[in-house]
């Protein structure tokens, strides 16, 4: 009998799978911190024999070539796939025995379009397909986004992804269970997935891939990308070159004078507290990237690439989350960090700093007593569906290169949910401006009044 579990990599929106029988197991596409995994191999008594990639990836740091170090696990990437590092090179069709007494095996098919080289892998039992490991080829819904390659290929890549979700509907029976890497919150996927699970068969009647013809879903598919993080240019030249171990072990402990130092320096200090907590006391010219709201993706998206980061959280235990967040995407170490509360982060004789929190409602209201300035951190795909009237949109990923085009006056700053907003709120507040954060879900700004639909 066969086993699949999901090892959820939650904050950047992607799964890794282990996979096997009663003695053997496969590992698919693994986060950077490997731990979890040898965790989920000993729960069910098995030995990693094997390691596969689907694709070298863009969106985080991957743990393949340690993982397989460390196991002494045989280590599959795609054959065009250009790699430094010794590994199996896989080609299209061939075989992997997994556990023979389970009669377990992998099978290769070729599915370009996330990447020219992307490989999904057939998870067959006694002959028969179980699941197929589809990383960022057909998605829940959807499938992986074609332009992280290089601009130029894009358009080829996108039809190359029809083909790709076509020929895995061919080839599996309607019963597979499609199992991603990427959908589950990833800027990896270029469209919103629904659902948590999913079957070939399902995907035959609901994903655009697989319902529309090529030229259609093409020309959608492009119209709809957004933009890409901006620390996505440096996975995959990390990933190709072979990551180094992940390094989880605590920072050096920093005091109100470092830190302090270190802000003075021009250095970046990042709360991790939730947004509320910031909002009420802070130090003055950190920023707010709470630990449960996306910390990697957006961190690593705004933060010059090599910037030293200073860590200010609540407790050791925020802390330690937020390093195994940061090092997915190669943040590999903290410059300092400090645990507790702003009081403690401050030097003697200063205040923490704070800004008031407010809702649509609230900003209804001021706006009936005078004019304010009302920024938009949301992304554009998001403003098409209705905004402020007439707000001004900075999407929260360049507002930190935007700042001057913020017009004067008091800047109530909004996103979809609240968490955006506070990490832009945290960035005005540094910058010395006057500034509420809107910490409110963007319906109710349509119950006050406030929005209107693009033209």
């Amino acid at each position: 009998m066969f086993f699949v579990d999901t090892i959820e990599v939650a904050g950047l929106g992607n799964r890794s799978y282990l996979a096997g029988g009663g003695r053997t197991a496969v590992a698919v596409d693994p986060p950077r911190d490997v731990d979890r995994l040898i965790a989920a191999a000993a729960l069910r008594g098995v030995r990693i024999s094997h390691v596969v990639e689907t694709h070298v990836h863009n969106d985080y740091v991957t743990g393949g070539l340690e993982l397989a170090r460390l196991t002494g696990a045989a280590y599959l990437v795609p054959a065009g796939a250009r790699v430094s590092f010794d590994r199996i090179p896989v080609h299209d069709t061939d075989v992997t025995v997994i556990d023979a007494d389970a009669g377990l095996v992998l099978r290769a098919l070729a599915t370009p379009g996330h990447t020219p080289h992307h490989t999904a892998y057939v998870l067959e039992e006694g002959g028969t397909v179980v699941a197929v490991f589809t990383g960022g080829s057909l998605l829940i819904g959807t499938v992986g986004r074609p332009d992280l390659v290089e601009p130029r290929m894009t358009e080829d890549l996108a039809r190359a992804q029809h083909a790709s979700a076509h020929r895995l509907a061919a080839e599996l029976p309607d019963e597979t269970a499609v199992l991603p890497t990427h959908g589950f919150g990833s800027f990896c996927s270029s469209g919103q997935a629904e659902g948590d699970a999913t079957t070939i068969g399902k995907e035959k009647v609901a994903n655009d891939a697989l319902t529309r013809d090529v030229d259609t879903f093409v020309a959608d598919l492009l119209a709809g990308l957004d933009d890409i993080p901006a620390y996505y240019t440096h996975m995959g030249p990390a990933n190709a070159a072979g990551p180094a171990p992940a390094d989880l072990t605590p920072p050096s402990v920093a005091d109100a004078e470092e830190i302090a130092a270190r802000l003075a320096a021009g250095e970046w200090v990042v709360d991790l507290r939730n947004r509320v907590a910031f909002a009420d006391g802070h130090v003055a010219g950190s920023f707010n990237f709470e630990a449960e709201g996306q910390l990697a993706t957006y961190l690593a998206w705004l933060i010059p690439w090599g910037k030293p980061v200073t860590l200010l959280a609540e407790s050791a235990e925020q802390l330690a989350a937020a390093q195994r967040e940061l090092v997915r995407v190669g943040i590999d170490r903290p410059a300092a960090a400090a645990t507790g509360e702003p009081a403690a982060w401050v030097r003697e004789g200063e205040r923490p700093a704070s800004f008031p929190r407010a809702t649509f409602a609230d900003l209804a209201d001021r706006r009936g007593r005078g004019v304010v300035v009302v920024l938009d951190v949301r992304r554009a795909s998001e403003r098409v569906g209705g905004f402020v009237e007439g707000s001004v949109h900075i999407p929260v990923h360049t507002l930190h290169r935007r700042l001057g085009d913020i017009p004067p006056g008091e800047v109530w700053v909004h996103c979809a949910g609240g968490m955006r907003a506070g990490i832009a709120a945290s960035l005005l507040d540094a910058a010395g401006r006057e500034v509420v954060a809107v910490d409110d879900a963007f319906d109710a700004a349509e119950q006050a009044g406030l929005t209107v639909r693009a033209a």
